[in-house]
């Protein structure tokens, strides 16, 4: 995936009200950025960070710049944007860039499903094999080397794992993708720390048939693509 138009750099001020990002840029000037994470994005905002954004040409935009990228003090590149992970998900299972999802005939994306109003990210099918349901899940919570999901309390992540664990126990294919979205990231594994229900939860699923696949994106300022598996630690 490459970015429309390239990226551009400033320096990072501070993130507040969750969707607003002040930076400054080479020139001296300070611009407000629209940054789509809603999520605690921990070791990702730090004052001094260098921003990649983007520039839309929408007129109506309140905010016409967006938090791409971030690249750390330590040299790490993140995705920020967190609408980015789908749109490198569909374009791995396009290109058979995930080898345990590959070999479906459809692909469709956010199709509802479920017992708790859902919609799920993808659904492969083939005729001759059972549906795959693809529940996507961004990875930038960096400790020690290992990529931790979630950052935060996740309510909305807990009824995802129950409507996978379902759809498991009809016999479909359930799949929790975890898109490692930081560079600095060699494994992943569930947040305890962070949302014990929700690991227990998620224990509990994965002895119900849901399936963890754990893919890493080459990030730059140039695009990004997703093709490098990563170990999940058991």
């Amino acid at each position: 995936m490459l970015f429309s138009s390239p990226l551009k750099s400033a320096l990072l001020i501070k993130r507040y009200k969750r969707f607003l990002a002040d930076v400054v840029t080479p020139q001296g000037e300070t611009l407000t950025l629209h940054c789509a994470n809603t999520g605690a994005m921990t070791g990702c905002a730090e004052p001094g960070d260098t921003v990649w954004y983007s520039t839309s040409e929408n007129p109506k935009r309140k905010y016409a710049h967006s938090w791409e990228l971030t690249q750390t003090q330590a040299g790490h590149f993140i995705c920020i944007n967190t609408l980015r992970a789908n749109e490198l998900v569909k374009e791995a299972l396009q290109q058979g860039n995930i080898a345990p999802l590959k070999g479906y005939e459809t692909l469709r994306s956010e199709v509802r499903y479920g017992e708790e109003n859902s919609r799920i990210d993808f659904l492969l099918g083939h005729e001759n094999r059972p549906d795959c349901y693809i529940e996507v899940k961004s990875v930038t919570l960096l400790e020690n080397g290992c990529g931790y999901f979630p950052d935060a309390v996740t309510a909305r992540g807990q009824k995802h794992l129950r409507e996978l664990q379902a759809e498991a126990g009809r016999g479909h294919r359930a799949v929790l993708l975890f898109a490692v979205l930081h560079s600095g990231i060699e494994c992943v594994d569930v947040a305890r720390h962070v949302d014990p229900t929700y690991a227990k939860l998620f224990e509990r699923v994965q002895e119900c048939g849901v399936e963890v696949v754990c893919y890493k994106a080459d990030i730059s300022p140039k695009g990004m693509i997703l093709q490098a598996p990563l170990p999940f630690k058991e």
